[in-house]
């Protein structure tokens, strides 16, 4: 007969065994996880010619913009490089320049070439989350625009 302490002692190890094997999987996932994090762009103030009705394309009108830039910023904490993070501020001006020299009827078509210009030049972006605001656009209202999200496919 096998004394009691020697199976509390074996059921222990085999319960830490299970434990184990169920977390080595996770682990590894975990190691290959990819880590979105987020360079934002807020309250990017534009003016454009924007808009379907005829005075609407006479003069430029302001719109915002608020970007969210979902990359892995891990290598440039660790080097603190400039040039291993996704950049604001060239950004920023790359958006001011295809805005200012667009002419588009609506600002959902401004807000898709706004991200696929980012895609395009900016390889580190996975993800962005895009609000566009036209706060001239109804008088009664503070602002009203749209919110988009796009993933690099």
């Amino acid at each position: 007969m096998v004394p009691l302490f020697i199976l509390k002692t074996w059921s222990v190890i085999l319960a830490e065994c299970a434990i184990i094997s169920y977390l080595i999987p996770l682990l590894q996932a975990q190691e290959n996880f990819m880590a979105l994090d987020i360079i934002f762009i807020q309250g990017l103030k534009i003016n454009a010619v924007i808009g379907v009705y005829d005075w609407e394309k006479q003069f430029k009108q302001p719109l915002i913009f608020d970007l969210s830039l979902f990359t892995d910023l891990r290598a440039s904490a660790q080097s603190d490089d400039i040039n291993d993070t996704v950049n604001y501020k060239t950004i920023a001006d790359e958006i001011i320049q295809l805005v200012e020299n667009s002419r588009y009827e609506l600002i959902e078509s401004l807000a898709e070439v706004t991200c696929e210009h980012i895609f395009k030049h900016h390889q580190a972006v996975q993800q962005i989350e895009l609000t566009l605001k036209k706060p001239n656009a109804v008088v009664e209202a503070e602002t009203v625009g749209l919110k988009i999200i796009r993933s690099r496919s």
